[in-house]
């Protein structure tokens, strides 16, 4: 992306008046910074981060996931086991991600590398979702093949857009802050918002309505695609394209072999896979059983909105209280939370909450948050120690990798929890044996406690993989060295779309 060179003396900041209100100041304040970022930055760049993490993921893939969860569950009538399994495979694209990040870096299509990929994405995503909406009796898995293609178009665009914030990074490093929070907010605020009104679009337009109204934001994709500014490479030999690939894998399977890599991996990933995800199965309890709540869609929608207030406490809670704290000793009391947190549903269940008194809509909007800010607290470290462990050079496709075992560990769960499902009988309109799944998932979350050797003791400020692996070498400049770190600049936004 091109970026007008700013002066060494630029810092950023936002002017403001000495004499101007302070409450006018607040009230300006975010628009001032907004104004600032595209003036530094190219508004092009502000405008596809918002567009992209605001919109098209945290507004669309939230009422995606409900859209999806109804669909599942009204149109194609498929059991909660089956609906489990089938919508973690929507999630492989996800898992491939450093192939995507290591094509956009390396591979210019028409002399770009981000602009033809953007507008590939967006047009990708609006037939996937146009070819879901339109068709009245679409066979289940040809519907699965168009709710992966749609997740495969928002794998793209996110990689891409992460390549583009890395290379602002490297350029502008004061503004580095800046721009993760541009990106933080603009997810946070519109999966809120997205959540919100998800039930009440399903429910005056179906799920298949839904599906026709999320071409919109995935058309906007193709927009930044078409307005990004971007430098062009003519010229670009293709014979390069095989020695990149070759180097980036040499260099990824050295850093793998490492002890201090390869054994906190491992247990990120037990952690995740043994966090069984029986998500499918409480949903249609939530909504069918006739012993449940029966909640409205409106409802579910609201529900999970107020989730997401907990992941942005819990996240607020890490960065204030806990991000000093030991890796080891955070993990351990951080499972033991998720563990014990997963009891608050075995009472939604056993409806224990009535016999103490506590409505249906009260507890499980208390059972959400919790869940949801012990979720974040869980996962901050762990994503705090996948950064720490990215040598340089390949920093941004090693992330994507990183992220890569921990998206296989999510669906893995989700798997699993489909079988556990299955086993235990928990269908469309049987949920006897919900209670006794909701326990083994409970119990399977303290499993991960054995393996917790894995993870290093070390402080999340101090902690660092040894000089050889990371790749030091201290007669380097750093011009060099950003140029090195530009080439595989693919990050992944990740912490939201758990």
């Amino acid at each position: 992306m091109v970026v007008e060179d700013q002066s060494n003396e630029n810092t950023g900041s936002v002017h403001v008046d000495k004499g101007e209100n302070r409450f006018l100041s607040v009230i300006c304040g975010p628009g001032r910074w907004i104004k600032m970022l595209s003036r530094e930055l190219h508004w092009s760049f502000v405008f596809g981060v918002v567009s992209l993490y605001g919109i098209n993921q945290g507004f669309g893939g939230s009422m995606g996931r409900v859209a999806t969860e109804y669909y599942m569950k009204d149109v194609q009538k498929v059991q909660p086991s089956e609906s489990q399994a089938l919508t973690a495979i929507t999630k492989i694209p996800w898992i491939i991600k450093p192939l995507w990040g290591i094509l956009t870096d390396v591979v210019p299509i028409f002399g770009f590398h981000r602009r033809p990929y953007f507008i590939l994405a967006g047009v990708l995503g609006v037939v996937s979702m146009l070819s879901i909406s339109l068709h009245s009796n679409l066979h289940l898995y040809f519907a699965l093949m168009w709710m992966t293609l749609s997740s495969a178009a928002m794998a793209i665009a996110d990689v891409t857009i992460d390549a583009c914030t890395a290379y602002n990074s490297i350029k502008q490093s004061a503004l580095a802050s800046d721009m993760q929070s541009l990106c933080s907010l603009s997810s946070s605020i519109g999966a809120l918002v997205g959540y919100f009104m998800s039930g009440i679009l399903v429910h005056l337009v179906g799920s298949k309505g839904v599906f026709g109204l999320l071409t919109l934001p995935f058309a906007l994709v193709s927009v930044v695609g078409i307005v990004f500014s971007e430098s062009h490479v003519p010229g670009f030999s293709y014979k390069q394209v095989n020695q990149r690939f070759t180097d980036a894998g040499r260099a990824m399977w050295r850093t793998m072999k490492c002890s201090d890599v390869w054994r906190p991996c491992l247990y990120m990933y037990i952690s995740l896979a043994l966090s069984l995800n029986i998500h499918e199965g409480l949903f249609y309890w939530f909504t069918d059983s006739k012993d449940g709540p029966l909640f409205a869609q409106e409802t579910v929608g609201f529900i999970l909105s107020i989730g997401s207030v907990g992941s942005i406490l819990g996240a607020t809670l890490y960065q204030l209280v806990l991000k000093d704290h030991p890796f080891r000793g955070l993990c351990l009391w951080t499972q033991l939370l998720f563990a014990l947190s997963g009891m608050l549903d075995l009472m939604l269940v056993l409806r224990l909450n009535l016999r103490l008194g506590l409505p249906d809509y009260l507890f499980i909007v208390v059972d959400e948050v919790v869940s949801q800010m012990i979720g974040r607290l869980k996962w901050m470290p762990l994503l705090v120690l996948t950064s720490k462990l990215c040598p340089h050079g390949i920093e941004g496709t090693f992330f994507a990798l990183l992220m890569s075992i921990d998206n296989a560990g999510i669906m893995t769960s989700s798997w699993l929890g489909g079988v556990l499902l299955h086993v235990l009988k928990v269908t469309r309109t049987e949920f006897g044996n919900l209670w006794l799944a909701v326990l083994v998932r409970n119990v399977m979350r303290l499993l991960p406690l054995f393996v917790l050797f894995l993870v290093p003791k070390g402080d999340q400020n101090t902690f660092k993989l040894p000089s050889e692996i990371m790749g030091e070498d201290p007669e380097e400049g750093d011009e060099k060295e950003e140029t090195r770190n530009l080439e595989m600049a693919s990050l992944v936004h990740s912490v939201d779309r758990r």
